[in-house]
């Protein structure tokens, strides 16, 4: 595929270009944007530092001759590698936060960033956290964010992965939280003995092996570890529902991610009242339960791990 350079000068111009060279290739999306003009516009703004976009006239600016060649090249890879853009670009946007990612880590899209956006609540009351712990962090950006949003709280970001953890503390350096938020190498909870927390937050793999084979390309690109949940994708659920209670404080909860497993984890529990989130930007697939509620139906979660 060769891209003419001649005629397209803007900013405006190469996000249409981009835009139409991606339908035209018939690309998945879904790793930051949902379509091929915000993918487009998602690679153009940010390799010309207009990120995050506060005033449209920039649409009109010029491309230099050298950003205009190396944001056509990032398109060529875009279709030619069916890479997500947020690896091209080396940064994915979640929260409205800027955070580092590489190949280690997957890409932020979690629907926690509204929940954090809202402060957790009806169901959290903030300023009672001190402590929160992300499980499973990744690129340490949900734990992050809530640093970010709420100042007064420290939180670990753990995680079995250590290239998944380098990418989370420069994460934290990024955003200059080295005295509240700390990455710790950890499997689920194996590492974190005798460590309680207010609140815990966890996007597990929980992707099943029948929807992991049958995954748009783009996500072979991601790492398998952060994806793969098993058979029934709720291997890594069944376990922290088990073990988180010995790590919250009284009065705590715990939010877990389960995505497209939410109706086979609720089969898998019956009675158990989970409350399952609503998202007005959308996303699906987050339970809420209490500390207590999770002592109340331990033994179904224990049963689970035999």
């Amino acid at each position: 595929m060769t891209i003419k350079l001649q005629e397209i000068n803007t900013i405006k111009q190469l996000m249409s270009e981009g835009e139409h060279l991606f339908e035209t290739a018939g690309l998945y999306f879904g790793h930051g944007t949902d379509n091929a003009i915000d993918e487009a516009a998602y690679i153009v703004l940010s390799m010309t530092n207009n990120l995050p976009l506060t005033d449209e006239r920039v649409l009109e600016e010029i491309v230099n001759a050298d950003v205009k060649e190396k944001i056509l090249a990032t398109f060529e890879r875009r279709v030619n590698e069916k890479t997500p853009a947020a690896y091209l670009l080396g940064e994915a946007w979640f929260a409205g936060l800027a955070f580092f990612v590489n190949v280690d880590v997957l890409i932020p899209r979690s629907p926690f960033a509204e929940l954090i956006d809202e402060a957790f609540t009806p169901w959290v009351d903030i300023d009672r956290v001190g402590d929160i712990l992300d499980l499973c962090t990744g690129s340490g950006c949900i734990g992050i964010a809530c640093a970010v949003y709420f100042p007064n709280i420290t939180v670990d970001l753990a995680d079995i992965s250590k290239p998944a953890l380098n990418v989370a503390k420069k994460n934290i350096q990024r955003h200059g939280l080295d005295k509240r938020v700390d990455a710790i190498e950890s499997n689920l909870f194996d590492g974190l003995a005798g460590k309680t927390y207010d609140l815990i937050v966890s996007n597990p793999p929980y992707v099943g092996h029948d929807e992991l084979s049958a995954l748009p390309e783009e996500f072979y690109k991601e790492p398998r570890l952060g994806l793969d949940g098993g058979v029934s994708g709720l291997d890594l659920v069944h376990k922290i529902l088990a073990n988180a209670p010995e790590h919250l404080n009284d009065g705590g909860n715990l939010y877990v991610e389960v995505g497209n497993t939410d109706e086979a984890l609720q089969e898998c529990y019956p009675t158990v009242p989970f409350l399952w989130q609503e998202f007005d930007h959308g996303g699906h697939g987050v339970f809420m339960l209490t500390k207590e509620q999770l002592l109340e139906y331990r033994s179904q979660f224990q049963a689970k791990l035999t």
